[in-house]
């Protein structure tokens, strides 16, 4: 799955969907899908990153108590 990194609007793809949709992860492990080498995993806050089309990510997959309230 490709997200986009605000700061600059990178393409980064996730490599670990479970992580994503994981409240209680803050961040998630991805690479920047820039040129034609394939770069080095990383670590990205989940605030940083939306969808391509600027949406943003379900509160689900960042708030762990959405459910409560």
């Amino acid at each position: 799955m490709f997200l986009k990194f605000r700061p600059d609007s990178s393409l980064v793809e996730v490599l670990d969907i479970k992580q994503l949709m994981d409240p209680f992860s803050s961040s998630v492990t991805g690479r920047f899908h820039a040129g034609e080498e394939i770069q080095e995993p990383q670590a990205f806050s989940k605030t940083e990153l939306v969808f391509p089309s600027d949406e943003a990510m379900p509160r689900c997959w960042l708030n762990p108590a959405f459910h409560q309230g």
